[in-house]
């Protein structure tokens, strides 16, 4: 039994890693076709532990960083923030592997906002 949690905890650690890279190349693509406007790219964090929720796994925030090349304003990064908020399979996703924290930051410092992804889920236990 304790072997099986092990292979969970790996398999877990693979799919969480497949999505970043899965988000990293979308990103990329849209924003060489000019679908969008900045370069994404994510990461995984500690995230915020006051966040945490029945799936919240160790390293549980889904950091997005802006690579604008400049600070982006508040409002820049709750629109990005909502971009990602909005799909709700994604969040689901996200959710379901163990991440509670979004993070939202540019490429220029250590500002960035943060929202807690179970908000955006009905029915989810603390």
């Amino acid at each position: 039994m304790f072997w099986y949690r092990i292979v969970d905890w790996f398999n877990d650690l693979s799919e969480r890693n497949r999505i970043v890279r899965n988000f990293n190349k979308s990103a990329r693509d849209a924003f060489i076709l000019g679908a969008a406007p900045t370069l994404l790219e994510a990461r995984i964090t500690k995230g915020d532990s006051s966040y945490k929720h029945t799936f919240s796994k160790w390293n549980s925030g889904f950091r997005i960083k802006a690579m604008s090349g400049r600070a982006l304003s508040r409002d820049e990064m709750i629109t990005i923030g909502n971009v990602i908020l909005s799909n709700s399979v994604l969040i689901r996703q996200l959710v379901a592997l163990g991440w509670d924290t979004l993070e939202v930051h540019d490429d220029t410092g250590f500002k960035g906002l943060k929202w807690p992804l179970r908000k955006f889920i009905l029915e989810l236990p603390e």
